[in-house]
């Protein structure tokens, strides 16, 4: 990892003997830019946030939008993480980011609370400065959603114009998502898998399949300390249940601020967002428990 010129290693040796020094107390004097400043980049996230309107609440709005948006890049990480011990067959380590990732889920569903404060006035107050700007356009949200499964070749066309962004969502669409290496898994573990199934076009969106449901229901059977796929089953339905939290607490948003409006970003705003909740994260986990 490149370390910034003011953060420096130190060993427990080192800290211990600067503790001393000290008296127990703080360091207090820094030849350069204080360290957790370096690391953080506290300064510059708090330079960030560039309100539009002279009304105290639009930092709310756009303080908790970036916060969000952190979050959605986090659990990002965590999830290409696991995908790639599960293309290597580490099952017991790919459960670790995957727990990290509900856990991030957990933080980004807190953060609609320092929104629970605005009502539609509140809202209208800055609304029309936002012209078109829509949380519909977060690119981020789109890789959570491609690697989550939820695929639309569609909405990476807002950024078109944006090349590097664009070159990065279509990469994200193109490449298998995490129930993708998951299935990959299962049939590379011995579940019959159709043909079809493993090979279809990846930039399309997942359907249910009966196999995937059945291989589910098997390994569930098995409740055993050392099935690893059950506990990476129940891994898989935090984070999908987590994010299915995140659509709910968006659509009640929505509601409390704005009601049944059109969007901002030309949708019709609730009824869209209702009708999006019907696409199922990971399906076949939540279809096996019937049979189970």
């Amino acid at each position: 990892m490149k370390q910034t010129a003011a953060v420096r290693p130190a060993t427990p040796r080192q800290r211990a003997a600067r503790a001393a020094r000290n008296g127990g107390e703080p360091t207090l004097e820094f030849a350069d830019r204080v360290p957790y400043d370096a690391y953080v980049r506290a300064s510059t996230l708090h330079r960030l946030q560039q309100p539009l309107s002279d009304d105290p609440g639009e930092m709310s709005f756009l303080m908790v939008s970036q916060i969000m948006e952190l979050y959605f890049g986090l659990t990002c990480h965590e999830l290409r993480h696991a995908q790639r011990e599960l293309r290597a067959d580490r099952i017991w380590e790919a459960l670790p980011p995957l727990r990290r990732a509900a856990l991030h889920l957990e933080g980004l569903n807190a953060a609609w609370q320092g929104l629970r404060w605005m009502t539609p006035a509140d809202f209208n107050r800055f609304r029309d400065r936002l012209g078109e700007g829509s949380g519909f356009q977060s690119a981020m949200y789109r890789h959570l959603e491609f690697l989550l499964g939820l695929r639309d070749p569609a909405l990476i066309r807002p950024f078109r114009r944006q090349t590097e962004v664009y070159a990065e969502l279509t990469a994200a669409l193109a490449a298998p998502s995490l129930w993708d290496d998951v299935t990959a898994l299962l049939a590379r573990r011995g579940f019959d898998l159709p043909a079809e199934l493993l090979d279809r076009d990846v930039t399309t969106e997942h359907e249910s399949h009966p196999a995937v449901e059945a291989a589910w229901v098997r390994i569930y059977a098995d409740g055993g300390p050392d099935n690893h796929l059950r506990l990476l089953g129940e891994a898989l339905t935090e984070v999908a249940e987590r994010f299915a939290d995140w659509r709910w607490h968006h659509v009640k948003a929505v509601q409390r601020t704005m009601g049944a409006k059109v969007g901002s970003g030309g949708s019709a705003g609730l009824a869209w967002l209702q009708r999006s909740m019907a696409r199922v994260v990971f399906p076949e986990l939540w279809s096996a428990r019937t049979a189970m």
